[in-house]
Formats: C-alpha cells, sequence, structure tokens
C-alpha cells in the first residue's frame, strides 16, 4: 500500500482507525480499520536520515540501520507510527531527548481524506507552524501519519548497564552523559554508552558495578516534574527515569485535574483538524498523558 491507496481508504465519512502490530490494543467495534504503509524507502547516511512508511515494524528499521551504523531514538516494539502517535519515547529519553525530536518530516491523510505534508528535512526549510511536533503523541486523532522523514543517530560502539547504591541524583550530576538512570528508592541503575574504555573509566571513578536492568512494573505510568521523583518514595514498588519524570509504577496514575483551559485548547485543536470526529473515535489524549 502507498500513501494514495491508504487517502482512498480513510475516505471522507465514517469512523475510521488505524491499526499496526496490535501492541498497544486490538480492534475497536464497529469502527472501520485502515494500515500505513510499511517498507524503507531509503537511508541517507551522511545526512543522518532515514525514510519509512509509518507501518514499518520498529525492529526492521532498527535492523536496516544498523547495517549503517545509526539507529533510531523510537522504542524498540511495535510500528515506527505506533511509537510516534503514542509520543513516549522509552528509558532512553534522557540521553537521547524526547521522541518528537527524532521526527523531521511526516506525510499523513487527514480527516477529509487528503493527504498533508509536515516539516522538512532541514529546520530552515519549515515555516509556520510545527505540525509534526503536534502529530506526535496525538494518538491518531489528528491526522493517519503515512510516511516519514526520521533523524539517525550513530549507534553506540559499546553500552552497558550498571547498578549501585548511590543516590541517583548525585550520580546524574558526577556521569557524562548518561543513556540512562533509574532508580527505585533504594537502588539506581545506569545505562552508558560510548567507547569501552570511557565507559569503564566512568563506572570505576564512581563505583558502578556491572548488572541487568530492572524489570519495570506495569500496573501505571506517571508523569511528574523531575524534581518531584523522591516523594514516589513509599507509594509501592516503582521504577523511576531521573532527569525525566516518568514513573513506572504497580499502580494506576492516580488522577490529576487537568486545567480548562488545556481542555479547551485540545477540543478546539481537535475540532479544527477533525470536525465530525472520524479519527480514532473514543480516545483521550488528555487521560493518556
Amino acid at each position: 500500500m502507498d500513501l494514495t491507496e491508504l487517502a482512498e481508504e480513510v475516505g471522507t465519512s465514517g469512523p475510521i482507525t488505524i491499526a499496526g502490530l496490535a501492541t498497544r490494543g486490538g480492534p475497536v467495534d464497529g469502527v472501520r480499520a485502515v494500515m500505513a504503509p510499511s517498507g524503507i524507502d531509503w537511508v541517507k547516511t551522511e545526512e543522518m536520515t532515514v525514510q519509512c512508511g509509518a507501518g514499518t515494524p520498529v525492529a526492521e528499521l532498527d535492523a536496516a540501520l544498523a547495517a549503517h551504523g545509526q539507529a533510531v531514538a523510537i522504542p524498540p516494539t511495535g510500528t515506527v507510527g505506533g511509537a510516534l502517535a503514542v509520543g513516549q519515547s522509552g528509558l532512553r529519553r534522557l540521553g537521547y531527548g524526547p521522541l518528537r525530536d527524532t521526527l523531521l518530516q511526516a506525510r499523513y491523510v487527514d480527516a477529509a481524506g487528503r493527504i498533508v505534508k509536515a516539516g522538512g528535512p532541514t529546520v530552515k526549510n519549515v515555516t509556520g507552524f510545527d505540525l509534526c511536533r503536534l502529530l506526535v503523541g496525538s494518538r491518531g486523532t489528528l491526522g493517519f501519519v503515512g510516511e516519514v522523514l526520521l533523524r539517525t543517530r550513530p549507534r553506540a560502539r559499546f553500552e552497558q548497564w550498571f547498578v549501585s547504591s548511590a543516590d541517583p541524583w548525585d550520580l546524574l550530576a558526577r556521569l557524562y552523559r548518561p543513556t540512562s538512570v533509574l532508580w527505585d528508592g533504594q537502588r539506581t541503575w545506569v545505562l552508558l554508552e560510548g567507547h569501552a574504555d570511557d565507559v569503564r573509566s566512568q563506572a570505576e571513578a564512581t563505583g558502578l558495578a556491572i548488572g541487568d536492568p530492572p524489570e519495570l512494573p506495569t500496573g501505571g505510568r506517571w508523569s511528574l516534574p523531575p524534581s518531584e521523583l523522591a516523594n514516589v518514595r513509599g507509594t509501592g514498588r516503582f521504577v523511576a527515569e531521573i532527569g525525566v519524570g516518568i514513573v513506572h509504577h504497580e499502580l494506576p496514575a492516580p488522577p490529576r485535574e487537568v486545567d480548562p483551559a488545556v481542555v479547551e485548547l485540545h477540543r478546539r485543536i481537535k475540532h479544527e483538524f477533525d470536525p465530525e470526529g472520524r479519527l480514532n473515535p473514543g480516545v483521550d489524549v488528555l487521560a493518556a498523558v
């Protein structure tokens, strides 16, 4: 399937959803499902970009980029489009940055069945609103992404997880660009990447021991200001991403009140992009934040 075929399938009427690899949910009763194009169009190693269909499995993209010594900062499960729609950066966000920074350009199908381009290969070529950042995390409620241009990064020559009983904030301050720092209230895990000698030197200087990454609780994913992560201690079993503000908890995230102004802004954006509410009906983006 190409992007034109996706646009034809979306059409102009009736509720519709976009399907992936079923890693984040299944079909919805009474709602027609379509799939995004799959496959890698090209890899430009010197420009450090790759273009592919949004339906491409992340594992397939990662394997193709590995042959060029490159990688993308996308969590390793599901499809590329699914990961961008959910907008969760994964455990390496501390070192790699937020997922939205990976997306340079997207071609998507809007609620009227039209193909729309957002973004561009370079920032200087882009004018107007940054629709790529708006699409990331929108869960397919504003448009169905069919083709993406992604920023790649050099693949780490060496990586190693370490464990320590030291204070995670102290380690974060002492380490040079750690890829991930995790904490469960007692132990701290650190992921370091780079040249093997540099990684080992940092580990020795900070007293880190080689270890395996922690098993993440799956009850809920909490989002907090990074400065408030220490307050999670004593609330149950958790693993917190230090410097990021994400907490993987055994309990669902506690309810929180959303500013009415934010709710109204989301309503207006949704109405502008999808006035009839066709795209992924029933999905509440604010509830998933």
